[in-house]
């Protein structure tokens, strides 16, 4: 038998090698997420993100450094199907060996369905949507569109308290796998979601100027913030944010504008600013624009606080 003597700094750099071994590799689908993660694992070691800022999360090709990082991944934490639905096969063929946790399935959260129509004030728009998924030029794009709508709603990262509980289960599947830092990760954890705590608050009293005030988005996506900080927008321009509205869901919007006393529209920086004029015509009427996946932000712990202060920003713009 072979022995080795390690001694000084050849022995420190084995001692810190075998360590880091020890935290899991760690993947994550989108930058929020990815946030919550880096949060959780602090100086122990840096998750992987998957889906870069910018990037459609509906339709993607994975880089040659994406697929590897499913591949040596021993946990990915992802919102789920719902919102990435070409991420299942990767993690089916790349991620064997890992265990994959699906956020949108972890009890406790708040869970959403998606709202219908263009409409988003409760009324009977059934016959407005049908309409509209009939219109010229728009027929099998638009009924495609209210189908995907069906069912979840995705953006649960949109609510902080749903962060809080993601926190929670993020510590603790780490610490399962990794128990000699369980320490680290309970602490990490509290002051993540300390942070949290705050952050909910501030932004619930920075935005008490805004209740009352009508907004229309431009895609259905915003309802876990709106229910979180009492904001209910009054409509939405497109079913989402892979498709483009059809004629008489535009022409819906646009006297829901009118007549209910709309004072500003929330644009999103990767979409045709065109159909905004559309809608808002020469009332004048203030716009602003909402991003909820960050795609202008650098990831890392710091992207979720940043990320939901900008929301809360960019709507205080609407006033």
């Amino acid at each position: 038998m072979r022995l080795t003597i390690l001694t000084g700094t050849t022995a420190a750099i084995a001692f810190c090698s075998n360590a880091l071994a020890d935290v899991p590799n760690v993947a994550t689908d989108i930058a929020p997420v990815h946030s919550l993660v880096a949060q959780v694992m602090g100086d122990l070691a840096t998750p992987d993100l998957i889906l870069p800022p910018g990037a459609s999360p509906h339709g993607y090709s994975l880089r040659p450094s994406e697929a590897r990082a499913l591949e040596r991944a021993d946990i990915v934490f992802w919102i789920g199907e719902p919102l990435t639905p070409w991420l299942e096969a990767p993690l089916a063929t790349l991620a064997q060996g890992a265990l994959i946790v699906e956020l949108l399935e972890v009890p406790g959260a708040t869970i959403l369905p998606f709202r219908e129509g263009a409409d988003l004030g409760g009324h009977d728009d059934h016959d407005e949507a049908h309409a509209d998924t009939e219109t010229a030029h728009g027929d099998d794009h638009d009924a495609e569109a209210e189908h995907d709508h069906e069912g979840i709603d995705p953006h649960a990262w949109l609510d902080p308290r749903n962060a809080i509980v993601w926190t929670g289960l993020i510590a603790q599947t780490l610490t399962k796998a990794d128990p000699e830092h369980a320490a680290q990760y309970a602490a990490n954890a509290e002051v993540t979601i300390a942070g949290l705590e705050t952050l909910t608050q501030d932004i619930s009293d920075r935005l008490e100027p805004m209740h009352g005030v009508p907004f229309v988005v431009f895609h259905d996506a915003y309802q876990y913030f709106e229910q979180r900080f009492d904001l209910p927008a009054l409509g939405a321009i497109s079913f989402g944010d892979a498709t483009d509205p059809g004629a008489a869901r535009v022409a819906s919007i646009r006297d829901l504008v009118r007549d209910s006393g709309v004072s500003c529209i929330a644009a999103e920086p990767q979409f045709n600013p065109s159909l905004i004029k559309t809608v808002a015509g020469s009332s004048g009427i203030r716009t602003t624009v909402l991003d909820p996946m960050g795609s202008a932000l650098e990831p890392g712990a710091d992207f979720y606080s940043s990320l939901i202060t900008g929301l809360a920003d960019s709507l205080l713009d609407c006033r």
